[in-house]
């Protein structure tokens, strides 16, 4: 099998996980994508050039997460790894909850299955196996494979998704503060055991924030209310808890996106979105960049661009 000459194309979206109440389960994709192009070479090794967020700071040799994810893949398929080029243009924050190292996992499965295509065939089973391998948790890599809104689950056989198709009135808007969360702290902080009645709220919330998803977003405001992880995480990024409840008490259904320190806004029309950033632009004392994005339904696409 030599591969050298094949080119592939790569577009993975933003993800936010958790939307709320979904803790570890619920996940949507945004339109807000990183971009990477991969070249098979003669030679061994790999060598990455990177433009956008992480240039100059993220590993640019074999030990990039896109390359290890790629080498991942091409051994779980038996396949030998060649020598690869990696072009990355990435537009998605690190650090901010917005699924940044599941969307470059992501990347480097679809460019291994773009690369051996026509040698071995690839299921959308097992990327999101191999995904969720690599990743730790489904919620983040489901809508960046799929696309939409997706539930995320795992069995004794391997991880499961389902995804839906949200509402048109929903819409999202994500505040990005110029500080980091690191998910692993985030984690750390969540107990081991909740009492019963948190449970069932949860329970309760996420069963609503479906259909307040996909028919009735006027009830994303109660759909949106959580006991079983933001609260613990509160004392970590004081920042965001405290925009998080100016924003809900002003009616705004806003959550931590993913481990945060991200906010999701997810408002049921677009004039109630620009209000939000409104109110937001008037809270001076730590600066958001707001981005009003669209949900994204494709998901992770792979093209062959060889020459």
């Amino acid at each position: 099998m030599n591969l050298t000459g094949r080119k592939v194309s790569v577009r993975v979206p933003a993800t936010t996980a958790n939307l709320g109440p979904g803790f570890d389960t619920l996940g949507l994709a945004l339109a807000f994508y990183d971009e990477l192009e991969v070249s098979v070479r003669s030679q061994p090794g790999a060598t990455v050039r990177v433009h956008g967020v992480g240039e100059g700071t993220v590993p640019t040799d074999e030990s990039n997460l896109v390359v290890t994810s790629i080498a991942f893949t091409f051994n779980k398929l038996g396949q030998k790894l060649p020598g690869l080029d990696l072009v990355a243009h990435n537009n998605i924050p690190h650090g901010r909850g917005m699924g940044s190292s599941g969307a470059a996992i992501v990347s480097g499965i679809m460019a291994a299955k773009g690369l051996l295509s026509g040698i071995v065939d690839v299921s959308s089973d097992q990327i999101l196996a191999f995904a969720t391998e690599l990743e730790g948790h489904p919620d983040n890599v489901a809508p960046a494979i799929f696309g939409g809104l997706t539930i995320a689950w795992t069995t004794p056989t391997g991880p499961r998704s389902k995804k839906l198709m949200v509402h048109r009135g929903v819409s999202p808007l994500v505040l990005v503060p110029e500080f980091t969360m690191s998910t692993e702290l985030a984690r750390s902080l969540q107990p081991e055991n909740v009492p019963h009645e948190d449970a069932i709220f949860n329970v309760s919330r996420s069963a609503l924030l479906i259909a307040a998803l996909t028919q009735s977003p006027e009830l994303l405001l109660e759909a949106t209310e959580d006991k079983l992880h933001q609260n613990y995480r509160a004392e970590a990024m004081p920042e965001t808890s405290a925009l998080i409840r100016d924003l809900r008490a002003a009616g705004f259904a806003a959550v931590v996106s993913g481990a945060g320190p991200s906010i999701l806004v997810l408002c049921s029309d677009p004039s109630a979105r620009l209000r939000a950033a409104e109110l937001v632009a008037g809270k001076q004392q730590t600066p958001w960049q707001p981005h009003m994005l669209a949900v994204d339904f494709r998901g992770a696409t792979v093209t062959d661009v060889t020459a």
